[in-house]
């Protein structure tokens, strides 16, 4: 058998949430190069600010206006940074107490190496050239020669023209899959336009995909089985959001397929029907595309319904 596959996988979406009056004012204050603290209920200033009391949980909303220079508390220095983050060449992440708060900020502090990075240091905002009232308005810190400023905060209204109300971020996961020996013959298998599942030798049952042992079992599974290439549709949902980065129209359907042979359904969309015509009980066979790896959709086979005894118990 060939090497274990591996292959780089991204999870990436939009996270979106709204801005209650704390957030939005913080945020539409980077924007106008205003950095804005709470002030907590033992008369602290929190920076970032809270929505709650970080010890009482009550509701916080009185807002002031703190410093753009502060002092690090603590730091630690990057020497690789990755794709998404501040800055593309070396740098510090640091904690900074902005002149007036009492807590600390996380950012990068753009430094030309960690000797230049102590704790206790003055540093400054660098402001973004472009800002849309995010964390990312602050480009990051740099040292600051100047003296200490006024380390008196001063009230504010936390009031802006056209607010900031809603946030949206990019959450990304870059990860390499490994998918083991037993799903790694499969996925051989299909590139020859085959499936094969593992056969438990305690309780028999076929498991497609494999994973190399059966999940009621747990014992390994080690021999090989060929099932379908025919199917049944157990259950099946109508997709009606389109994607991104996926070219197929909606509303399309992707089902439970039951393989003839195997005791677990796997999942695929369905193709050469429309949507509205897909039912359980429908039997299918793949189809691949011109040197496709893997089936690129499942369709009629033409054949009656399967009867619902057959594959109640795989749904």
């Amino acid at each position: 058998m060939s090497e274990v596959l591996t292959a780089p996988l991204v999870v990436e979406f939009p996270f979106t949430r709204s801005l209650g009056p704390v957030l939005s004012a913080f945020l539409t204050g980077l924007r106008e190069r205003t950095v804005l603290g709470v002030r907590a209920g033992d008369g602290r200033v929190v920076v970032p600010p809270t929505e709650y009391d970080p010890v009482t949980a009550e509701e916080l909303r009185e807002l002031v206006e703190v410093g753009s220079s502060g002092t690090v508390t603590t730091w630690a220095w990057n020497p690789s940074p990755r794709r998404g983050q501040p800055l593309a060449t070396p740098f510090a992440w640091v904690l900074v107490r902005l002149d007036g708060a009492d807590t600390a900020l996380l950012h990068a502090l753009d430094a030309p190496g960690p000797d230049a990075v102590r704790t206790g240091m003055r540093v400054r905002v660098r402001w973004a050239a472009e800002r849309t009232g995010a964390i990312t308005d602050i480009a990051c810190f740099e040292p600051d020669d100047g003296p200490a400023g006024d380390a008196r905060p001063t009230g504010h209204s936390g009031e802006f023209a056209d607010p900031v109300t809603t946030l949206t971020a990019p959450a990304r996961l870059d990860y390499t899959y490994a998918p083991g020996r037993a799903q790694s013959r499969y996925l051989h298998a299909l590139a020859g336009h085959r499936t094969v599942g593992e056969r438990c030798p305690s309780c028999h049952k076929v498991y497609v995909p494999p994973r190399g042992a059966c999940p009621t079992c747990g014992v390994a599974t080690g021999t090989q089985v060929e099932v379908g290439p025919r199917g049944t549709v157990t259950t099946f949902c109508i997709v009606n959001i389109k994607a991104k980065n996926l070219d197929i129209e909606v509303p399309y359907v992707y089902a439970h397929i039951a393989l003839d042979g195997a005791d677990l359904a796997l999942h695929a969309r369905i193709g050469g029907i429309p949507y509205d015509q897909v039912r359980m009980g429908l039997r299918v066979e793949p189809v691949w595309t011109e040197d496709g790896r893997f089936p690129d959709h499942y369709r009629p086979t033409g054949e009656p319904d399967a009867d619902y005894d057959s594959y109640k118990e795989l749904i």
